[in-house]
């Protein structure tokens, strides 16, 4: 991390878990684990939870985000939700492209930068995904791969505007699968994403700009994986469910 140029941010993604009530409990144990951190801590929780999440953490430093949102603004678009819609429940955050969300439900690069520009139009702060599967590295894509989806993301998005846009690195092929890529690993993908910030709109934007490592970053893991140089952060899923885990990675970013 380099704290000097750009925020560390620790962001859990709770995927499908957690009832309203369960959040609310899981929140308030966290507060006062994560109240001195040194760095921005984020819980985006599904849609159902998101009163019982903001109300929960209120008064906190906890900020709340979403696990996704529509590109556009109101229409005939069953199940999906509109960026304003969230920013009046007090969500800051959303998570877009996840490799979940690209997988099951047909995401495509295209609607990802889509969703991002409606995302910061109205005001929250986009946590962008992109991430190689086990096959396009083994293949020798990772470094093409990155950049391309990296600023496909972010095209149309203003210099301005990046400086609310997080993109957070998850390969594939460690999500969800105990698989975590090696410090050395993660801090190159990441590189690979700031080289494409550079490439987009200099150097200098590139090295204010935060960049998550996500993957099965855990407890065990976060000091190593957070003391690389282009890792600010981690977007974490199962640890993200444990308050105490969960605290222990919030720490680390904290150093």
């Amino acid at each position: 991390m380099k704290k000097e140029l750009r925020k560390a941010v620790i962001a859990g993604n709770w995927k499908m878990n957690k009832t309203p009530a369960e959040a609310k409990a899981l929140i308030e144990e966290m507060k006062p684990l994560v109240k001195d951190a040194d760095c921005e801590v984020v819980l985006c929780v599904p849609f159902v939870d998101i009163p019982a999440a903001v109300e929960a953490a209120k008064g906190s430093n906890i900020k709340i985000g979403a696990e996704n949102v529509h590109f556009k603004a109101s229409g005939a678009y069953t199940g999906e939700i509109a960026a304003n819609m969230l920013t009046e429940l007090g969500v800051e955050y959303v998570v877009i492209g996840h490799s979940e969300r690209r997988q099951y439900f047909g995401e495509t690069d295209q609607t990802v930068n889509l969703r991002t520009l409606a995302a910061l139009e109205a005001g929250l702060k986009p946590i962008v995904c992109v991430g190689e599967t086990l096959e396009q590295r083994e293949l020798g894509y990772t470094e093409t791969l990155l950049k391309f989806q990296t600023k496909m993301a972010l095209t149309n998005v203003t210099a301005e505007q990046l400086k609310n846009v997080i993109v957070a690195y998850e390969p594939v092929w460690a999500i969800g699968t105990g698989v975590v890529a090696t410090p050395e690993q993660a801090d190159e993908g990441n590189g690979f994403c700031r080289a494409a910030i550079a490439e987009a709109y200099g150097a200098d934007v590139a090295e204010t700009v935060t960049i998550q490592y996500g993957g099965s970053m855990n407890a065990k893991n976060a000091d190593e994986l957070v003391s690389k140089i282009n890792v600010d952060g981690g977007l974490i899923g199962g640890a993200s469910l444990k308050a105490e885990d969960f605290s222990v990675i919030v720490k680390a970013a904290s150093k």
